[in-house]
């Protein structure tokens, strides 16, 4: 039986949950050129592929497949062997792991974040930026703000309101092309879009506005292009109203009345947040975050 290194294990784990050697060195403040040696090496070790590699990422192999139940387990129990012990620290001093959408991390928690480090100077924060489903049983993030619920075992998730939507446009825009004149109108408008994202498509066919992607003059799906697009001129987007309506520059399109809600859930593993650090910080985000948003 090959000896094998722990690291590189959790290098595979990581990878494969992951999909790709670029998310999961983002996901682990590692990086690809050490993730890939540690598969090599791993790969190596066993006497067999475990990835295969594509144009976008990895998947498993057979073997890669089986490796990663054992390799799972091994890592959870890694991972709650480190939540029991933090869920002795009485603390309030040290670091408080985050993740939160690009377009939340960007313009909501800011100023949440510093009010909170006000109140909790000796509180390090760590904001991961990222719209993927990190792990919080394998301590990616302590705490999660997601646009809907966590479902992982062992995680407990708290509803702390909503997130009004409208469809916004520069200044710039309207001079030039106008603004619809109803909400119905706006599929005669340029649109900015996801790509391959369909949340913008499934909302809109929810209030009977039938649109695919063509539908969209400028596509990513990232949010805070999409955004700053919509803030160029470009076309019409879609975004949360306490993010638009804080920006000058833009104008409501889509009339007084929300085009559709986001939940917003917190959530964290139901022992870490036993730790009287995160419990605070999980508790007042839920507290600042409610401020700003429109009730369950």
């Amino acid at each position: 039986m090959p000896q094998i290194d722990w690291s590189h294990l959790h290098s595979f784990v990581a990878v494969a949950e992951h999909g790709s050697l670029s998310a999961a060195a983002r996901a682990h403040h590692s990086s690809q050129p050490t993730l890939s040696r540690h598969i090599a090496l791993l790969e190596q070790s066993l006497g067999a592929r475990l990835f295969s590699r594509t144009k976008t990422g990895v998947t498993l192999t057979e073997k890669g497949r089986a490796l990663l139940v054992h390799a799972g387990e091994m890592a959870d129990a890694a991972a709650r062997l480190s939540i029991l012990s933090d869920g002795g620290d009485g603390a309030m001093a040290g670091a408080v792991r985050i993740t939160a959408s690009q377009i939340v991390a960007t313009y909501l928690l800011p100023e949440v974040l510093t009010e909170l480090h006000l109140l909790y100077p000796e509180v390090e924060i760590e904001l991961v930026a990222s719209d993927d489903t990190n792990n919080l049983l394998r301590r990616e993030a302590d705490i999660a703000v997601r646009m809907y619920r966590p479902t992982q075992g062992d995680v407990i998730a708290k509803h702390i309101g909503n997130l009004d939507m409208g469809a916004y446009a520069s200044h710039d825009y309207i001079a030039r092309r106008g603004a619809p004149q109803g909400f119905e109108d706006i599929l005669d408008h340029d649109l900015v879009g996801y790509d391959r994202n369909t949340m913008i498509i499934d909302g809109m066919g929810a209030i009977g506005l039938q649109a695919d992607r063509a539908s969209f003059k400028f596509r990513s799906d990232d949010q805070v292009v999409c955004w700053q697009m919509v803030r160029a001129g470009f076309g019409i987007g879609f975004n949360q109203n306490v993010i638009a309506q804080a920006d000058a520059d833009l104008v409501c399109v889509s009339g007084p009345d929300p085009v559709g809600q986001l939940p917003v859930w917190l959530a964290a593993h139901s022992e870490l947040r036993q730790t009287p650090r995160i419990r605070k910080v999980y508790d007042e985000l839920g507290r600042m975050l409610g401020k700003k948003l429109s009730p369950v």
